[in-house]
C-alpha cells in the first residue's frame, strides 16, 4: 500500500529513475553469471589428422568440475578420457585422452557448475582421420531436468516463500501490530514460514549433489555426493542457513512467548500502579528494540545465504551486488510477507486489526517498494547490460513479466490505500459504538442466561425431590459442569458477534478483497522470480553468443570462399557449357555448396542432373559423393557439406544433359 504523492514529485521520481537507468546501461562493462562454452580444442565438428593428447574446453568464467565433468566417448560409446579434469589456465579446463585412439567420430560431453551455483552442460563431436557413424545416443548428461530438477525448483520456490512469510510476518508484528503477537492465526503463519524454509533447505541440501551431477533420483541420499556438496560454496550457504534458522526459532519463541504475554496487573515491590505500568512499558520497549535488532540480523543473514551463492556473487561488482541483493530480498519479504500477515489479520483474527496498524503497514510497504525499485534497477542493469536484452533473451522476457506483475500489484495497492483512508476515518467511532453495544448486549445475554438456567435447575431440583431421588453425584457435579457449558456458549456467542461486527464494516470488507487480490498476484510474482533465478542472465547469454560468433569469424577468416570454374562437353546436341562450383567458407567442417551450370553465352543451362565427388588422394579419403538439390534453372545447392580435413582436394563434377549424354570434369583445390 502506498501513500499519496503529488504529480510533481511523481514526475521527478520517474525522470530520476530513467536517468539512472540510462547512465547504468550506457556504462555497462563485461559481466557474467551462468557459464557458457566459448571455445574448445579440438573445435566442434573438426577432423584432425592424428589423435590429440587431451580435450580442452574454455568457458566464459571459472567453473567447478568433478570427476565426470568432462567425458569423451568413442564411436561405440565407450569412454576414452583418462584422469580428472584440470584447470590448465584461466577459464580453460582439460581432460587427458588415452593413447592409440582409432579413427572415427568422438563425442565430448561436459557438465560443470558455474560460479553462481547453476549447473550447465552440453556436447559436441570431432573426428580423427575421417568422420564415421557413432552409436552415442545421449549427447550429454541431463542438466537440471527430470524429477530431481523439478524437485530442486520446487524446493527453491518453497524456500523463498518460507523466508518471505517468516520475515515479513515477524516484521509486521513488531513494526505494525504488536498486539498481533498474541493472535493465534498470525503465530501459525510465521511458524509455518519457518517450517517451510527449514524443510526446503534440507531438501535442497540433499538434492544438490544429484542436481549438479547425475540427475538421478537414486543419488539423492548418496553420502559421497553430500560430502562433495558440503565442500562447495552452495553447500556452505545452505549449512549457514540452517544455523541461522536455529537462531530464528529462538526469535519466534520470544516474539510469541514473553513478548505476547500481557504485563502483570499487580504492582511489585509495593510500587504504585502507575509506576508499575511505566515499568512494564519500559520493559516492553526494551524487548521490542532487542527483537528488532536481533530479527534484522538474522533476516539479513538468511538473505545473504542466497546472495553469497547465486547471481550476485559472481560477475560485475560482486562487492556491491551482494549487499544490494540482501536489501532486495528484505524489501520483498517486508512487502509480500507483511501483505500475507495483513491478509490473515483481516480474515482469520478474532481481534479486529486497528486502522493505525494498517496505516503503519502502508508506510512500510511504500518504503519497501521504493527499495525494490532502486535495487531492481541496479540488478537489471547488471544482469542485462543493454536494452535489446529485454526482448532478445529469456532472462529479459521473464524480467518484463516480473515488472508487469509488480505494476499490477502496485495498482491494486492504490485501491487498498483508498480503503485504508476510509477505514481510518470511520473505524474509531464505529469501533467504540460497537464495542459498547457488544458489552451491553453480552452482559444482558449472560445475565438472562444465568437467571434462566438457575430457575430451571431449581425447578428441576424441586420436582426431583418430590417425585424421585436425584441421580448419584448430580448435586455434586451438575453445577460446575453447567457453569462451564454456559461459559463456552457465551464465548462462542461473543466470538460470533465479533466476527459479525468485523465483517459488517464495508470499508474493512473492501480492504480485505483488495489485499486478497494483491496476495494472489504475489504468488505468481514469486513463481516468476524463482524461474528467473535459474535462468541464464541476458548479459551472459549475449556475451557467449558474441564469443562464439567471434570464434567462428576467426575460423572463417583463415580460409575464404572457393570458386572452381570448369567447361564441359557431353558430346551430344547442345552439350557444351560451363559448370561453376562455390564452396563457402572452404574450411574443415561444415560448408555451403552452390553449383551453377550455364551455356557458353552465360545463360542458365537447364540440365536434368548434377553430381559431385570429393577425393583427398594424399590421405586415401574418398571419393565422397555429394548430391545437390535443384534450386532453380541451372542452380544446385547442398547445405552442410562436411570437409573432414585440410588438403589438396579433387572436386569432380558429373553433368548429364540428356538421357544418354553426360560427362565428368574435375579440378583440384586447397581446402582448409
Amino acid at each position: 500500500m502506498t501513500q499519496p504523492i503529488t504529480p510533481r514529485r511523481m514526475r521527478t521520481l520517474a525522470l530520476l529513475c530513467l536517468t539512472v537507468i540510462g547512465v547504468l546501461l550506457a556504462g555497462a562493462g563485461p559481466a557474467s553469471a551462468h557459464a557458457a562454452l566459448t571455445g574448445s580444442d579440438p573445435a566442434q565438428g573438426v577432423v584432425v589428422d592424428k589423435a590429440p593428447g587431451q580435450v580442452t574446453l574454455t568457458f566464459s568464467e571459472k567453473v567447478a568440475t568433478s570427476d565426470d565433468s568432462l567425458r569423451v566417448l568413442d564411436p561405440k560409446g565407450k569412454r576414452v578420457d583418462a584422469g580428472k579434469p584440470s584447470n590448465v589456465s584461466g577459464t580453460s579446463y582439460a581432460v587427458q585422452l588415452r593413447s592409440g585412439l582409432a579413427d572415427g567420430t568422438y563425442t565430448v560431453s561436459w557438465q560443470v557448475v558455474s560460479a553462481d551455483s547453476h549447473p550447465v552442460g552440453g556436447a559436441f563431436t570431432f573426428s580423427i582421420g575421417a568422420p564415421s557413424t557413432t552409436s552415442v545416443k545421449v549427447v550429454g548428461q541431463e542438466v537440471g531436468g527430470g524429477v530431481v530438477g523439478w524437485l530442486y525448483g520446487f524446493g527453491r520456490y518453497l524456500s523463498y516463500a518460507g523466508f518471505i512469510v517468516m520475515v515479513g510476518g515477524g516484521a509486521f508484528v513488531l513494526a505494525c501490530w504488536q498486539r498481533g503477537s498474541g493472535v493465534r492465526p498470525l503465530q501459525r503463519l510465521v511458524v509455518s514460514g519457518w517450517l517451510s524454509l527449514t524443510a526446503a533447505t534440507l531438501l535442497l541440501l540433499l538434492l544438490r549433489g544429484s542436481y549438479t551431477s547425475t540427475g538421478k533420483a537414486g543419488d539423492i541420499f548418496d553420502l559421497g555426493l553430500l560430502g562433495q556438496v558440503l565442500q562447495t560454496k552452495t553447500g556452505a550457504a545452505l549449512v549457514s542457513r540452517m544455523l541461522l534458522l536455529a537462531a530464528a526459532a529462538l526469535f519466534i519463541a520470544v516474539l510469541f512467548g514473553a513478548y505476547a504475554r500481557p504485563p502483570a496487573t499487580t504492582p511489585a515491590d509495593g510500587a504504585a500502579p502507575r509506576q508499575a505500568d511505566a515499568r512494564d512499558d519500559e520493559e516492553k520497549g526494551d524487548l521490542t528494540f532487542g527483537l528488532a535488532i536481533g530479527g534484522f540480523v538474522v533476516s539479513a543473514g538468511l538473505a545473504a545465504s542466497w546472495a553469497m551463492a547465486e547471481h550476485a556473487s559472481t560477475g560485475l561488482q560482486p562487492g556491491i551486488a551482494m549487499p544490494v541483493d540482501v536489501v532486495h530480498l528484505l524489501a520483498v519479504a517486508s512487502w509480500l510477507g507483511g501483505l500475507c500477515a495483513l491478509l490473515v489479520a483481516l480474515y482469520r483474527s478474532e481481534t479486529p486489526i486497528e486502522s493505525a496498524a494498517v496505516r503503519r503497514f502502508s508506510r512500510v510497504a511504500f518504503g519497501s517498494v521504493l527499495a525494490l525499485v532502486a535495487t531492481g534497477i541496479y540488478q537489471s542493469w547488471r544482469q542485462l547490460g543493454s536494452w535489446s536484452a529485454f526482448t532478445d533473451t529469456s532472462y529479459g522476457q521473464l524480467l518484463l513479466v516480473k515488472i508487469g506483475l509488480v505494476g499490477v500489484m502496485v495498482g491494486i495497492a492504490w485501491f487498498s490505500r483508498r480503503w485504508t483512508a476510509r477505514l481510518a476515518d470511520t473505524a474509531p467511532a464505529a469501533s467504540r459504538r460497537r464495542e459498547k453495544a457488544h458489552v451491553s448486549a453480552g452482559s444482558t445475554t449472560a445475565q438472562e442466561a444465568v437467571a434462566e438456567e438457575t430457575a430451571a435447575e431449581e425447578t428441576a431440583a424441586e420436582g426431583g425431590t418430590k417425585g424421585r431421588k436425584p441421580a448419584a453425584g448430580h448435586g455434586a457435579s451438575g453445577g460446575p459442569e453447567r457453569a462451564a457449558q454456559l461459559a463456552r456458549q457465551r464465548a462462542a456467542v461473543a466470538t460470533a458477534e465479533k466476527k459479525r461486527l468485523r465483517d459488517a464494516d464495508p470499508h474493512r470488507f473492501g480492504l480485505r478483497r483488495s489485499v486478497l487480490a494483491e496476495a494472489g498476484v504475489a504468488v505468481a510474482l514469486l513463481a516468476v522470480t524463482t524461474v528467473l533465478t535459474q535462468t541464464e542472465p541476458g548479459r551472459t547469454e549475449q556475451d557467449a553468443e558474441a564469443a562464439r560468433a567471434a570464434s567462428s569469424q576467426a575460423s572463417d577468416s583463415s580460409s575464404g570462399a572457393l570458386t572452381l570454374t570448369m567447361p564441359f562437353d557431353t558430346g551430344g546436341t547442345d552439350g557444351k557449357g560451363v559448370v561453376s562450383v562455390d564452396v563457402d567458407p572452404a574450411r574443415v567442417g561444415g560448408n555451403e555448396l552452390h553449383v551453377y551450370v550455364t551455356r557458353p553465352n552465360g545463360r542458365a543451362f537447364d540440365v536434368p542432373e548434377v553430381k559431385l565427388a570429393l577425393t583427398l588422394d594424399a590421405r586415401k579419403i574418398g571419393p565422397l559423393p555429394v548430391t545437390p538439390d535443384r534450386v532453380s534453372t541451372g542452380h544446385w545447392t547442398a547445405d552442410n557439406l562436411q570437409i573432414p580435413m585440410a588438403g589438396d582436394w579433387k572436386v569432380a563434377v558429373t553433368v548429364r544433359t540428356s538421357d544418354i549424354d553426360q560427362v565428368t570434369v574435375s579440378k583440384n583445390a586447397q581446402i582448409g
